[in-house]
């Protein structure tokens, strides 16, 4: 049972560095957000369709039901990474990340409405570390300020997020985590085609090997891996845990193109990482 719970967990983190990669390269390229989404989504696509094939993963979906529920899937996916692409343009790796990471308070009290679950006390104490390590993160309080438009996108992306991992926990019990991934990236594939003829494309062949790491590293590996997590973890739980992931994508943007947060991004991170670290315990008793 000991031995189970480490690999489960290692496998949540794991996959939570891989997917703390995609602020540090979402800065790197030089295209415009839903730009960068078509083709994350497309190159992830064809990754994962690759390992589907070598593992002889069914690509069948039994019923209509789980037909509309895929849809739902990919749509909100696309939409939060729209939205968090949006909000690293406007903020930086810290801000952006940690304000994406209000979605295990969002998870928290939404969960009850997808399962029988109650909403535990010690959750919405974390939830609320997590709002209070968020409010340290906003400069002030002007619409008209870029890094609280980039941290307001933020929070809307992790509310796509939070509503994307419920369905997948429903889904994921019934189809393979990889083959969820794969037609979550068709979707967004296609709800983003029209893109080509409005946005700038000018500049992918310099992209290309930036979008090629996004698409294998943070996206075909490291989100399959959080969707592979959700057999084993409560969204609510895997959402906590993985609310490492701005520590990850802080260490990473400071070594790789030197942003240095400030000290308010220090103490909303050391809140949203205090809550990682006793849902972690909880979680193991």
């Amino acid at each position: 049972m000991q031995k189970n719970y480490t690999k489960n967990l290692s496998v949540l983190l794991l996959g939570t560095l891989f997917i703390s990669t995609s602020g540090v390269l979402g800065r790197y390229i030089a295209m415009p957000a839903e730009a960068i989404i078509l083709c994350r989504a497309f190159l992830a696509a064809i990754f994962i369709y690759i390992f589907c094939r070598v593992q002889k993963i069914s690509f069948k979906i039994n019923s209509a039901k789980d037909k509309r529920s895929f849809l739902m899937g990919g749509f909100l996916m696309g939409a939060h990474w729209v939205t968090y692409f949006y909000a690293l343009k406007l903020s930086n790796v810290a801000l952006a990340m940690l304000s994406i990471y209000t979605y295990p308070i969002i998870t928290v009290f939404i969960e009850p409405f997808f399962s029988k679950k109650k909403v535990d006390r010690i959750h919405i104490l974390m939830a609320i570390l997590v709002l209070v390590g968020v409010y340290n993160l906003i400069p002030e309080f002007s619409i008209e300020n870029t890094y609280l438009q980039g941290i307001l996108l933020g929070i809307l992306s992790a509310f796509f997020y939070a509503l994307r991992n419920l369905i997948v926990k429903e889904d994921v019990k019934k189809y393979n985590g990889s083959m969820l991934m794969f037609y979550q990236m068709v979707i967004i594939s296609v709800l983003l085609l029209p893109t080509l003829f409005f946005s700038d494309y000018s500049n992918i062949e310099s992209q290309l090997p930036w979008l090629l790491l996004v698409a294998l590293l943070t996206t075909a590996i490291g989100h399959t891996l959080m969707v592979n997590s959700l057999q084993h973890f409560s969204a609510t739980k895997a959402s906590i845990i993985s609310s490492i992931q701005p520590i990850f994508g802080i260490i990473i943007a400071f070594i790789f193109v030197n942003e240095i947060p400030s000290s308010s991004t220090f103490v909303g991170g050391s809140l949203i990482l205090l809550t990682v670290i006793i849902e972690s315990v909880r979680s193991k008793k």
